[in-house]
């Protein structure tokens, strides 16, 4: 199969034995795909202010673990351990970085308080016009605000089920799925079935944008193109289950 092939595996041979620079250099190029489709994915739901240059940094910084770390004597192919790695590497690097402006924290709070005077006003949900109203703010930058908040509790949440006692990069390592810390997976069981439970309240179409974006892991103009609409519509229907549930989700927790 060839020269291609058995190129590769000549290379992995002598990077793996020798740490060779020539080899590693041939590695990187080959896997450096991977960086990019890991931050198209996550770039997708971030705000503009955060670079996919620097985004791009963090990934590489991954991969360059992965090389480091892979043990091909395992049974598990490189793409998926480099996967793994690269996506991890981006993830705490966000987590590191106060990303969110700190105009958008302060409009995320003016919003959370204008949400909770308006359920108590109203005796109901409020919606993104009425908020809009309350704040003389237009939907679009509460829609943007929103979605950009709402990422960055996903972020949180993520990190607090990690141990706390957890080295820097340690993160990244793949552990047993069935060692689960007992305390962790009762919040992380109760979390799920709560959002399970609040995804059924959604319609149609805002449980299918939730689905294909967050997992089959499609580009919001993907998603147009399967459900035939304008990627500017799937922004908007995205934004609206998320902010019910986010809604919904603050209530219960």
């Amino acid at each position: 199969m060839s020269l291609q092939t058995t190129e590769e595996q000549t290379y992995w041979q002598n990077w793996v034995n020798l740490r060779d620079t020539q080899a590693g250099d041939f590695l990187v190029r080959k896997y450096m795909p991977l960086v990019s489709y890991h931050v198209q994915r996550i770039s997708v739901g971030l705000p503009k202010n955060v670079s996919r240059d620097d985004l791009r940094s963090l990934g590489m910084m991954g991969l360059y673990d992965a090389l480091e770390k892979f043990d091909p004597n395992r049974d598990l192919k490189f793409d998926t351990y480099a996967s793994f790695r690269i996506r991890g590497a981006i993830l705490d690097g966000l987590r590191k970085e106060d990303w969110l402006p700190r105009n958008t924290r302060e409009k995320a709070k003016r919003i959370d308080a204008a949400i909770e005077k308006l359920e108590q006003r109203l005796m109901r949900n409020a919606s993104i016009q009425e908020i809009s109203i309350e704040l003389n703010m237009s939907e679009e930058e509460v829609q943007s605000v929103i979605n950009e908040h709402f990422f960055a509790n996903i972020l949180s949440i993520d990190e607090k089920l990690n141990d706390q006692d957890e080295k820097e990069g340690q993160s990244h390592i793949i552990k047993d799925d069935r060692a689960d810390i007992p305390h962790e997976k009762i919040v992380k069981d109760e979390m799920i079935r709560e959002l399970v439970e609040t995804i059924t309240y959604l319609n149609e179409k805002e449980q299918l944008v939730i689905s294909l974006f967050y997992s089959e892991e499609l580009t919001l103009t993907e998603i147009g193109q399967v459900m035939n609409l304008s990627t500017s519509r799937i922004s908007q229907i995205h934004t609206k289950a998320i902010f019910k549930l986010r809604n919904a989700l603050k209530k219960v927790f």
